[in-house]
């Protein structure tokens, strides 16, 4: 690997090493490894160890009052060998990876070449420059990659989301309360109302605590992001009057939880709120 090569590669990830010793080892797989030219397995361990850790710490910084599980499927996406595959691709890294002829001859290198050699680079980083060159490169490498993962996480948890924008506009966590449960043992509906401090808001039935739940953090965020006017609680109307008109469904279990039912049930609302004050 000449030296045009390794200013082809620094360029492609904007970092200019000190010691190229450590970025020749990243660049070179397995496949082409020599006597004077040990490959990347050990820095691929590295990185991997690395990047974990950098995503976990921005991710626990981040999404203060997510959940362990929650965490760790956002956190299993980024760190995905799709994921570092999809950013090495993008990245045109390449035309910088040394592989072994049989290699060199396919149309296209392998997904976990493709991966392997992410995390060989963020080994590099790290070991040439330490923690701060890596972190930056590892998040603005995979930024596009975290918010996607946040997005799909997010994507049909209200309670999450309802969870959020509480803690946001009113600094305060939302929790649930049972209010009745029917049925027999194996086939229990219950009924579930969503609370942010003491104000009650929306209810809906499901097929356990934790649909019900769901679907009550749903309406609750669909009702409260529609008014739009949050600059105070006491001007959010509780939402006991409207639980009639947002959980009627089949055999009592709510399947409106859109904002159109929610418009329907209200009468409409009145244009012209208040602009998001976030």
């Amino acid at each position: 690997m000449d030296n045009e090569q390794i200013e082809l590669c620094e360029q492609k990830i904007d970092y200019v090493f000190e010691n190229k010793a450590w970025i020749r080892k990243a660049l070179t797989h397995s496949s082409s490894k020599g006597n004077d030219r040990p490959s990347n397995e050990r820095l691929e361990f590295l990185g991997d160890a690395v990047l974990g850790l950098v995503i976990s710490d921005h991710l626990f910084h981040k999404l203060k009052g997510r959940s362990e599980g929650e965490l760790t499927k956002i956190k299993s996406r980024v760190v995905s060998r799709v994921a570092l595959a999809r950013r090495s691709r993008s990245m045109g890294m390449e035309e910088c990876i040394s592989v072994g002829k049989g290699m060199f001859e396919k149309r296209a290198l392998p997904m976990s070449v493709m991966a392997n050699v992410m995390e060989a680079i963020i080994g590099a980083v790290f070991v040439d420059g330490g923690l701060e060159p890596a972190r930056k490169f590892i998040l603005d490498v995979m930024a596009d990659e975290l918010d996607e993962a946040i997005l799909h996480q997010e994507s049909g948890n209200f309670k999450s989301m309802l969870q959020q924008f509480a803690q946001r506009v009113f600094s305060n966590t939302p929790t649930y309360e049972v209010l009745q449960h029917s049925g027999p043992d194996h086939s229990k509906k219950f009924h579930v109302i969503a609370l942010i401090g003491e104000q009650q808001y929306e209810s809906a039935w499901g097929l356990s605590k934790k649909e019900a739940e769901q679907r009550a953090a749903e309406l609750t965020f669909l009702s409260l992001t529609s008014l739009r006017e949050i600059e105070a609680p006491a001007i959010i109307p509780p939402a006991t009057s409207l639980d009639t008109g947002l959980n009627t469904g089949l055999n009592g279990v709510s399947n409106s939880g859109s904002l159109d039912s929610f418009h329907a049930a209200q009468g409409g609302v009145e244009d012209g709120g208040a602009d998001d004050a976030d």
